[in-house]
C-alpha cells in the first residue's frame, strides 16, 4: 500500500474547519511536554464532569470487572481513566507532529531482542497491543527503535484521513497503516517478515467473535489473532507502553513470543489472548480506554450490562 497523497481536493472550503483544527493543534505540540500533560489533566477534568456517558461507561466497566475493588478505589480510578484520555489528546498531537529528535527523549525500551530475533529468522510478527489511552504514542516510539507497521480505520473525513495516516506513517522506517479489514495485506506482510500492529481487546460485534470470559464476564473477542498467525506464518508478541510519573515519558515493553500458538484451537486460543489482556491491563488499570463498551454485545438472551448499569442511551440524530 502507497503513503498517502495530498490532493487538491483536500483545501475544499468545506475541510477548512477540519484544517484550521489540525493548525490549532499542531500548535499546541510546540508547548513543552510537561505543560501538555497539565493541560491534558485538566482537560481530563472537563470530560469527567462534562462528558457524562463516557465517564458512566468507564464506570460501568470497573463495576463488572473488579466487583471485590472497594468503591472508593472504582471511582478513583473512573477520574484517572478520565484524566488520561485528556492527556492522551495531547500525546496523539506529540505522535503526529513531533519530530524525531524530540520524540527520542521521551523513551525507553525493553525487550527488543525479541523482534530483532524474528526479524533476523524472517518471521513475521503480529505485536499484540492493547487499547490503552496513550495507544498512538505508544506505536509511534516503538516505531522509532523497530520498523513496524499498523493497522488503522479509515476515517470518514478525508483531510482527517490524510493527516491521520501521515502522522502515523512519519518516521517509522519504511512502516505502513493498513486498514484493519484488508486482511491480504496484514497476511501478505506477515509472510514477508513485517512486524504489524494489532489490538485485538475491543467489541467488533459478534458476527466474527466467539464469547470468552474477560474479567469473568463472557466477553465477544475476535478469533482473528490466532487465524492471521496461521496464515501468516507468524509469531505472537505482545506489546505495551507505559506513561510514567512526574513527566519521565514512557515505558515500552516487548514480551517473549507465545509459545504453541496458534494451538489448533480457536477457543483456547481466544481465551489465552484475553488472558493475556487482562494481565496487562492490570498493571496499569487507570491507563486503559475503559470508555469503550467491552461488553456490549451478549450471548444470546442475555441482558445488556450497560443498561443495568444506568448508562444513558446514546441520542441518535434526528433525519
Amino acid at each position: 500500500m502507497s503513503s498517502p497523497r495530498f490532493r487538491p481536493a483536500l483545501l475544499h472550503p468545506r475541510y477548512w474547519l477540519t484544517w484550521l483544527g489540525f493548525l490549532l493543534w499542531y500548535v499546541l505540540t510546540l508547548l513543552p511536554y510537561r505543560v501538555q500533560l497539565g493541560l491534558g489533566r485538566l482537560l481530563g477534568k472537563l470530560l469527567y464532569r462534562f462528558a457524562g456517558r463516557r465517564r458512566q461507561i468507564a464506570r460501568a466497566n470497573l463495576d463488572l470487572s473488579f466487583p471485590d475493588w472497594p468503591e472508593e478505589r472504582r471511582e478513583q480510578v473512573t477520574r484517572e481513566i478520565m484524566a488520561s484520555i485528556g492527556i492522551a489528546f495531547f500525546e496523539t498531537g506529540i505522535a503526529w507532529f513531533w519530530p524525531k529528535w524530540r520524540l527520542q527523549r521521551l523513551y525507553t525500551v525493553e525487550g527488543l531482542e525479541h523482534l530483532t530475533n524474528a526479524r533476523e529468522n524472517g518471521v513475521g510478527v503480529i505485536l499484540m497491543a492493547f487499547h490503552f489511552t496513550h495507544i498512538d504514542i505508544g506505536a509511534k516510539l516503538l516505531g522509532l527503535s523497530f520498523s513496524i507497521d499498523g493497522t488503522y480505520r479509515p476515517h470518514n473525513n478525508p483531510v482527517y484521513d490524510y493527516i491521520q495516516r501521515n502522522g502515523r506513517e512519519r518516521h517509522t522506517q519504511e512502516g505502513q497503516a493498513i486498514p484493519r479489514e484488508d486482511v491480504r495485506a496484514m497476511v501478505k506482510a506477515l509472510r514477508n517478515g513485517r512486524a504489524i500492529w494489532y489490538a485485538p481487546d475491543q467489541d467488533y460485534g459478534a458476527k466474527h467473535s466467539i464469547f470468552v470470559p474477560l474479567f469473568g464476564i463472557p466477553a465477544a473477542t475476535v478469533t482473528a489473532t490466532s487465524q492471521l498467525a496461521r496464515l501468516g506464518k507468524a509469531q505472537v508478541i505482545a506489546f505495551t507502553q507505559t506513561r510514567l510519573p512526574n513527566g519521565e515519558g514512557y515505558h515500552l515493553k516487548i514480551y517473549a513470543p507465545l509459545e504453541d500458538f496458534p494451538s489448533g484451537d480457536e477457543t483456547a486460543d481466544t481465551l489465552r489472548i484475553n488472558q493475556i489482556v487482562e494481565a496487562r491491563i492490570l498493571e496499569q488499570p487507570e491507563q486503559y480506554l475503559w470508555v469503550h463498551r467491552r461488553f456490549k454485545s451478549r450471548p444470546e438472551g442475555e441482558p445488556d450490562l450497560y443498561e443495568q448499569a444506568g448508562v444513558r442511551r446514546k441520542r441518535r440524530k434526528s433525519r
